[in-house]
Formats: C-alpha cells, sequence, structure tokens
C-alpha cells in the first residue's frame, strides 16, 4: 500500500476519475485501488440508489416511462428500463436527465467528504468523459480503461449472457474508445488475462501516488 501525504502528518488530497465502456475492465482496476487504499465512488452505485424505490428519481421513471419498466414487484425493473433506453436516444436523454443531476448531487458531496479528510478518492464512473467529469469534480486526473469492440462483444456475451446486438447498443451508447483516449492521462489497455489486468493496476497505483494533488495542481498552473 502506498501512502500519500503531503506536508508534516498531513494526508494530501487527490481525485481521479476511472473510465471505460462496458465490459472494458474498469471495475477491476477500481477494485485493486481500492485494495490499495483508495477510496473508491461507484457512480453506478449511486445510480442505481437515485432509482430505489420510494425516491423521486423512481417515480419521476415511472411517470415517464410507464408501467412497461415495472417489475412484477411494482419496483423499478432495470433490465427492462435498459431495454427501452439503450433502443432510444431520446428516451436515453430523458432518463439521464432524471437520474443524472441526483448522481452529480451525490458524487460532488462524497468528494468534498473525502477532501476534507485527505487521500485518494478514485471515482469509477462510465460516463465520466461523456459528463465532462474532469471539471465538473475539478479532478486531478484521468484513468481509462480500454479495450476493442470485439474482445468487449466477447467477454460480455460469454460472462454475463448478454447478446452481442445488446453490447453494442450500450457500447454506441457510450464516449467511443478515440473520445476515451484523447481525455486520458493514463490509459491501461485491456487485452490479456485477469492477472496482467490487476498487475497494470498495481502500476496504476504507482503512478496515482506520484500525482501533485489538487493544491499543488493549482499552485503549478
Amino acid at each position: 500500500m502506498v501512502t500519500v501525504e503531503s506536508g508534516p502528518g498531513r494526508a494530501r488530497f487527490v481525485a481521479v476519475g476511472c473510465t471505460g465502456g462496458i465490459g472494458s475492465g474498469k471495475s477491476t482496476v477500481s477494485r485493486v485501488l481500492a485494495r490499495n487504499g483508495a477510496i473508491v465512488l461507484d457512480a453506478d452505485a449511486m445510480a442505481r440508489d437515485a432509482l430505489a424505490p420510494g425516491t423521486a428519481a423512481a417515480r419521476s421513471v415511472r411517470e415517464r416511462f410507464g408501467d412497461a419498466v415495472l417489475g412484477d414487484d411494482g419496483a423499478l425493473d432495470r433490465q427492462r428500463l435498459a431495454a427501452v433506453v439503450f433502443a432510444d436516444r431520446d428516451a436515453r436523454s430523458v432518463l439521464e436527465e432524471i437520474v443524472h443531476p441526483v448522481v452529480h448531487a451525490a458524487t460532488a458531496a462524497a468528494i468534498e467528504r473525502a477532501r476534507l479528510a485527505g487521500g485518494v478518492v478514485v471515482l469509477d464512473s462510465p460516463l465520466l468523459v461523456e459528463t465532462d467529469g474532469r471539471r465538473r469534480y475539478d479532478l486531478d486526473a484521468v484513468l481509462v480503461v480500454d479495450a476493442p469492440e470485439e474482445m468487449v462483444v466477447e467477454r460480455l456475451v460469454r460472462d454475463r449472457a448478454m447478446s452481442a446486438a445488446d453490447v453494442r447498443a450500450r457500447l454506441a451508447a457510450q464516449a467511443t474508445r478515440g473520445e476515451r483516449v484523447r481525455a486520458a492521462d493514463y490509459v491501461i489497455v485491456n487485452v490479456g488475462s485477469l492477472d496482467e489486468l490487476v498487475a497494470m493496476a498495481e502500476e496504476a497505483w504507482r503512478w496515482i501516488a506520484r500525482l501533485p494533488g489538487g493544491e499543488e495542481r493549482h499552485r503549478a498552473s
């Protein structure tokens, strides 16, 4: 584990975005960073919390999309909702208008709490580039986990029993590989084994430990 400090006895704060397309291996990288001591903020988990039963966002989704996106228990069915929004750009925009403000507010609050405590925060977000996360949250750097589309399709069909068409629809709804790589300060190309990915994530942690924190970065600029 690497300890990140700034000044006598004072933990310095570093905020890094970690992003990648579905099936890229981003979540595995985030787990390795968490194991090394990073506080990982999971944007997908915050989106699930935003749509939990009884929330204002869940009520808004039902009002906009109707009972077709509900399960037998009357709660939102994420798979049914995904089937609707990944097949219709306008429907996806409607969902984002409902969910994104809630996720952004929760993310900003969590980052601020971490900023006061010091240490390393990793924002694990599949839509970091699309939502301009670097600027929105004043991140110190962006780490991208990249993988070729055909390899991603193969992985998700094999490991998650998704259809190839479903995987491609989700990829098409996200930023392109090129857009992510251009936004990155550090890129992990995940085309090998799990052990190789873990080793690259460990190296990424060593890179994070050398990053200037927010205050140092602003002074330098």
